[in-house]
Order: structure tokens, then C-alpha cells, then sequence
């Protein structure tokens, strides 16, 4: 055959392998795709990635059954994701500590920033400061003095380091300059199970995982680290109201995509993610658990972006002031 003639073919079989292409990624997906959480399941982010799951499994016509990878601080999971092939049907539910990671753990087995596509922001979770439910204490006053008298011999609970509830730890202590005997856990779920068991003091952890139990008395509550209080919880103070200002953090969540995902692709789960916010029922659990789903103008990839980086300078300082590493 001359080249003239292969080059021919090779153009025929071009133009009929484009269009497939062109309807592979406009049928995507296919098949269930598989949401990593990397955390335990029964926590607060396996909470709010369970919902999500299922309202963008309904747009997308496919189920996104949901996977949880817990262990070293969520970044089992998120390694997981980025070493996953870019075709969107392995994506990642993440909370605050995409943001934390970067400085927690100085060696990695994958990029903790650029290993990512960004899908958009889902919500922020304001955080409870919760005891056991003899604690022998009434309210955040009668906390502080504790905590300053017994220091060490209070336990905190935590779901690892890097986890939203140890982030929260870290700034309780810097507030009261009172260190404390901290209990890491494989998630929320156990240590929130130990601390309904009595076995530990104390724990910061997102009204997600603590409204349930706050209602129903099975948990002493002293107050809500945001600056307003939230709608589920009216009589619990803010932080600020209960005689300690500037004690303030919400944890946020966000959607990813292994990096090179396809741009059509990212754009599709991202018109599922903001169908999914737009969902009353979503909301309203949301609102059950003392939360909210971020406005839909918040929730692109761009701004999603910009927020995690700008976050990432924001709690860096204050990891490596407070030289607690992961590593």
C-alpha cells in the first residue's frame, strides 16, 4: 500500500474513531462510579457523602456507591483517589483536611495539592464542644476551670490527627493554653462511640455527628464554634457567647476528581453535585444535622479551588507553630 493510501485509511479510521470518543464522554458515565471517603463510616463526612452520593446518583443515572478507606488522617483514601484512573468514576469526598495535609504530612506517596481536580464545595459544618454526659460540668466557664485544673488527666478524643476534630483540639488548647492528654481514633464514629461509653472526656466534632446526640441528652454540650448559633441547636451558646471569643472553626467539604480528569467529565459531576444542593430533601437534612448546602454559586470548580488554597496558607502557620506532624 502507498503511504498516500495509509495515510487514507488512517484518516477513515480517525474520523470514525472521533465521534466515539465524542459519544463515550457524552454517555459518561456508564457505570457506578465509587466515592472514597476516607474516613470511618458513621462519622460526620461519611454522613454528609452519603446524602450527596445518592441525590448525584440520581442525576447521573448511575449509582455512586460510596466506599469508606479510613486511616492516617484521610490520607489513605485521598491517595487512593489521586493514584486512580482520571475517567470520573472514582471520585473523593474530603473535609477541611485537604487543606491541613499539605503541612501535617511532609512525606507522601502522592501529591497532596496538585494530585487533584476540583469538582466544587459542598458545605461548612460548624463544630460542637461536647463531653461525656457526667462530666462535671454545666457550661464552657465551668469547662475552662476544669480543664485547667486536671490538664493532662482530661481525655480528648480525637479522630486522628489531621481529622477536623483534632484540628479543632489543637485550637481549644491554644485558646485555654491548657494541654490535654489526647486519644486518636480510626474516625469520628469510634471516638464518638468511647465518649457516650464514658471512656473519654471530651470531643470537638461537627454538628453532622453531634446533633442526634446533643437532642437526646446522651452528650453534655457547652457550646458551637461559629459565630452565629445554628438553627438545630438554638439554646446551644456560641462559643463567643459563652465567654470565649475568637474560639471559632466550621469544617468544610468539597468533591475531587483524580488529576487530568477530562474536563466534560468534571463539568458533568459538577451540574450533579449542584443538582444535588439544590434538592429539598437535601437541605433539609442538612438543616436537621446543623448544616447547610453551600450556595450553588460557591459550589464551581474555580471556587472551590481558590478556597482550599487560600486555606491551606490559612492553617499552616498554625501547624507548624503547634509541631505536631503526621510524620
Amino acid at each position: 500500500m502507498t503511504r498516500f493510501g495509509k495515510r487514507t485509511v488512517l484518516g477513515a479510521a480517525l474520523a470514525l474513531a472521533l465521534p466515539a470518543i465524542g459519544h463515550a464522554q457524552g454517555t459518561y458515565p456508564t457505570r457506578p462510579i465509587t466515592m472514597i471517603i476516607p474516613f470511618a463510616a458513621g462519622g460526620p463526612t461519611d454522613t454528609v457523602g452519603r446524602l450527596i452520593a445518592q441525590a448525584m446518583g440520581t442525576e447521573l443515572g448511575q449509582p455512586v456507591v460510596v466506599e469508606n478507606v479510613g486511616g492516617a488522617g484521610g490520607t489513605l483514601g485521598a491517595q487512593r483517589v489521586a493514584n486512580a484512573r482520571p475517567d470520573g468514576y472514582t471520585i473523593l469526598l474530603h473535609h477541611i483536611g485537604m487543606a491541613t495535609i499539605p503541612t501535617l504530612y511532609r512525606r507522601l506517596a502522592y501529591d497532596p495539592i496538585n494530585g487533584f481536580e476540583t469538582v466544587g464545595l459542598v458545605t461548612e459544618v460548624p463544630m460542637t464542644l461536647v463531653a461525656r454526659r457526667n462530666f462535671p460540668a454545666t457550661t464552657l466557664a465551668e469547662l475552662v476551670q476544669v480543664a485547667r485544673r486536671e490538664r493532662e488527666r482530661l481525655n480528648y478524643a480525637n479522630a486522628g490527627i489531621g481529622a477536623a476534630s483534632h484540628l479543632c483540639g489543637l485550637l481549644f488548647q491554644k485558646a485555654l493554653d491548657t494541654p490535654f492528654t489526647t486519644v486518636p481514633y480510626r474516625g469520628t464514629g469510634p471516638a464518638m462511640n468511647d465518649l457516650l461509653a464514658g471512656t473519654v472526656d471530651l470531643m470537638c466534632d461537627q454538628t453532622t455527628n453531634t446533633t442526634e446526640q446533643i437532642r437526646a441528652g446522651t452528650v453534655r454540650a457547652f457550646a458551637v464554634t461559629t459565630p452565629q448559633r445554628v438553627a438545630s441547636l438554638p439554646d446551644l451558646p456560641t462559643a463567643a457567647e459563652a465567654g470565649l471569643p475568637g474560639f471559632e472553626v466550621s469544617v468544610w467539604h468539597g468533591l475531587y476528581t483524580p488529576r487530568a480528569t477530562p474536563r466534560p467529565v468534571v463539568e458533568r459531576l459538577n451540574r450533579a453535585l449542584v443538582a444535588a444542593l439544590r434538592d429539598e430533601g437535601i437541605a433539609r437534612r442538612f438543616a436537621d444535622l446543623g448544616t447547610a448546602p453551600v450556595p450553588v454559586e460557591r459550589a464551581t470548580p474555580e471556587i472551590h479551588r481558590t478556597f482550599w488554597q487560600a486555606d491551606i496558607q490559612k492553617w499552616r502557620p498554625l501547624i507548624q507553630a503547634a509541631g505536631q506532624y503526621a510524620d
